[in-house]
């Protein structure tokens, strides 16, 4: 499905289209955005004068595009809609335009023919608005991530092949120029790139997660990461091999009993997937309270499944160093809006603290990701995030509050035969002071994939028993990895 076909102000991509680009891009090496030379191919005639514009509609509508988007979120209006921002677009270019023309003229220069300056005006809308040269890697299901490092672009599937690509962009400052114009108008607010801020995360308008670099690197470096699926559910992940029959039921009483969740595991293992499909098992009238560097979980955008969801997205510092706003103040907040759950979509520092308040004064259910090579190491990286925080908790401290909050630690990883799985699961039983008590109840087996091991506590197997959890499942071998 066109990843634009429910939003007309996305147009296809430039004088070159998508499925062009798609067709012939890994058999030309020339392969890059429309510049030009695609000018001149398309019958238009391309001289100094032509790059001149060229240049200056991209840096009008990068600079004053911006300029507007902040004076509304000043003003206090709610955010541009892509309609709107591609109507403010073109008024921009066609200013531009004009204002380019008359000083040609003033200087006794060459104006740009009229269908040239219309192909310019186009080509430019759909460099901006269907994000160029990356449109038809975002359009393939089967690419999960994609990294760009000046000219080089490589690219992964999801079965874990990887392969170099052509360029997108026919220069390091076309590829900064990109990045700028697609961090100038993601989320809720202007992300900066330059040498001032030289990195710069943000999201596409298809939910992929960006980060880029530049100054600090030889070369200007983007990379993104797209979830295949952006809503999920156990059922479908136990259909794709994530968990089995015993896990899906487990992990659905999990959710249902309120149990509080970490989810664990390396970079790109799937861990935001997770997150989402325990969330599927969320009762509709539930209110939710999402919590992200940058949006990427997206329950916010299926009114179906979860009508009552409050998202928000930590915020840098603007050029005067102020108005940050980071992940441990937000989780603060949101205790304060009658969350029945806070989803922290991961947790990377001192909102460890927060957030175990938060599982810890009545708000049941609650859940996070955060990075981990094992599920047991999961309780270090915690201790370590907690003693970054203002509270500057000890250790023991830390460990009766991360016992008290933390019900289960679900760890996902790569098992021998490639591939993703649920490989443990550990139950934190209590805290005994520099160390947490914890029973690992679902162990990676000889394949690496999760299998029951240790008994649950019985209070604990109770509440999962009136959630609707079968414990005749965990030893029944139909329906397991094993089958």
């Amino acid at each position: 499905m066109n990843r634009h076909e429910n939003d007309p102000a996305l147009p296809a991509f430039g004088v070159i289209g998508t499925q062009e680009y798609a067709a012939t891009a890994r058999h030309d090496p020339g392969m890059r955005l429309p510049g030009p030379a695609d000018l001149a191919g398309a019958g238009v005639p391309v001289d100094s004068t032509v790059e001149q514009l060229q240049r200056r509609l991209r840096q009008e509508l990068s600079a004053r595009l911006s300029e507007r988007i902040r004076a509304r979120e000043d003003a206090g209006q709610p955010p541009m809609t892509p309609a709107e921002r591609r109507s403010q677009a073109e008024a921009i270019l066609s200013e531009a335009a004009e204002a380019h023309a008359q000083a040609e003229l003033a200087a006794g220069g060459t104006v740009v023919a009229p269908e040239t300056e219309q192909h310019l005006i186009a080509q430019v809308l759909d460099e901006v608005f269907g994000l160029a040269g990356l449109e038809p890697l975002l359009r393939n299901p089967q690419i999960e991530n994609i990294n760009i490092t000046g000219d080089r672009v490589f690219i992964r599937y999801a079965n874990g092949h990887r392969e170099q690509l052509p360029p997108i962009t026919g220069s390091d400052t076309e590829l900064i120029q990109l990045i700028r114009d697609l961090a100038a108008r993601s989320g809720v607010e202007e992300r900066r790139f330059d040498r001032g801020t030289p990195g710069v995360s943000f999201h596409l308008p298809g939910g992929e997660r960006a980060f880029a670099v530049m100054a600090v690197t030889a070369r200007p470096a983007l990379s993104i990461r797209r979830h295949r699926f952006r809503t999920v559910t156990l059922a479908e992940l136990r259909r794709i091999g994530t968990i089995d029959v015993r896990l899906e039921g487990f992990l659905r009483a999990v959710v249902r009993a309120r149990k509080n969740v970490l989810v664990t595991g390396g970079t790109a293992i799937g861990k935001t997937t997770m997150l989402r499909a325990l969330a599927s098992e969320i009762p509709q009238w539930e209110r939710l309270i999402t919590i992200e560097d940058t949006f990427e979980l997206g329950l916010n955008t299926d009114p179906e499944a979860h009508p009552d969801v409050v998202a928000m997205q930590a915020r840098e510092a603007n050029v005067e160093d102020q108005g940050a706003v980071n992940q441990a103040e937000l989780v603060r907040w949101a205790l304060r809006m009658s969350p029945d759950r806070v989803i922290v979509g991961e947790v990377r520092g001192p909102e460890v603290i927060p957030m175990c308040n938060a599982m810890s004064q009545g708000n049941d259910g609650s859940m996070g990701t955060l990075h981990s090579s094992s599920s047991r190491g999961a309780f270090t990286k915690l201790a370590a995030y907690a003693a970054q925080g203002p509270e500057r908790l000890p250790l023991e401290a830390t460990n009766l509050l991360v016992a008290s909050a933390l019900d289960f630690v679900v760890h996902l990883d790569t098992p021998r035969h490639g591939g993703r799985v649920v490989a443990s699961v550990r139950e934190v039983v209590d805290a005994d002071e520099k160390q947490i008590v914890s029973n690992e109840v679902f162990h990676p087996g000889l394949e690496g994939r999760a299998v029951p091991d240790v008994p649950l506590r019985t209070e604990t197997l109770e509440d999962l028993v009136t959630a609707g959890f079968d414990p005749e499942t965990l030893h029944h071998t139909e329906g397991g990895w094993d089958v």
